[in-house]
């Protein structure tokens, strides 16, 4: 039994999700995902893993981006916002993550 690809598995099944619902809320910048996740260990996804997945949602029109000059005189940085079609998509994942844990909790219950 490997419990640490067991959890692989699930985050990153779990991490478009997480990073739909963040862009959903505002825009966001790469650099600024990876730091959000951060916040709760078991979501920290490295730059190798974030940025492969924020093309591939750009490539099938959940994402849009644009550049923007940074505040601080840094190089600027490219931002994400969410589609109608990524809102959609968020949407049924939505239903579907409520659906799962219904289930999961149904199974947790003493009967």
């Amino acid at each position: 039994m490997n419990v640490e690809e067991w959890k692989s598995q699930i985050k990153r099944g779990t991490l478009e999700y997480c990073i739909l619902r963040m862009i959903s809320r505002k825009e966001c910048y790469g650099y600024e995902i990876i730091s959000e996740l951060e916040k709760w260990p078991i979501l920290a996804a490295k730059e190798s893993t974030i940025y492969p997945l924020l093309r591939r949602l750009l490539k099938d029109e959940c994402l849009s981006s644009f550049w923007q000059d940074s505040a601080e005189g840094l190089p600027p940085r490219k931002y994400y916002s969410i589609t109608d079609k990524g809102r959609e998509y968020l949407s049924v994942m939505s239903a579907e993550w409520n659906n799962l844990l219904v289930a999961i909790e149904g199974l947790s219950e003493d009967n």
